[in-house]
């Protein structure tokens, strides 16, 4: 079992920075990927980004490529997400989410942090 806990998501202005984060508890050295999820109201939950948690690969939405990076402290047990230049469509609740029992899915999920940018 994995247990993910989201924090750092609040209230930001158009154009500010945002850094998340999301730490880790049980059977994560057996975990291969974990990854950044976000759902807007009213829209379908969406992938963000991902990271492979043993060499740090990591591979992004093509519209957050450059605004957005995703990185992993395996010492603390902690996935990170900065985002800059928020905009207003950034708003959403984010996930985060780790791959361990299978190469396919994502297996174990957060709670989600509520990320709100206003203009």
């Amino acid at each position: 079992q994995v247990q993910l806990v989201e924090s750092g998501g609040g209230l930001v202005q158009v154009g500010g920075s945002l850094s998340l984060s999301c730490l880790a508890s049980g059977r994560i050295s057996g975990c291969y990927v974990m990854g950044w999820f976000r759902q807007a109201p009213g829209k379908d939950r969406e992938f963000v980004a991902r990271i492979t948690w043993s060499a740090g690969s990591t591979y992004y939405k093509d519209s957050l490529k450059g605004r957005f990076i995703i990185a992993r402290d395996n010492a603390k047990n902690t996935l990170y997400l900065q985002m800059n230049s928020l905009k207003p469509e950034d708003t959403a609740v984010y996930y985060c989410a780790a791959k361990c029992d299978s190469f396919d899915d994502y297996d174990y999920w957060g709670q989600g942090t509520q990320v709100t940018v206003s203009s």
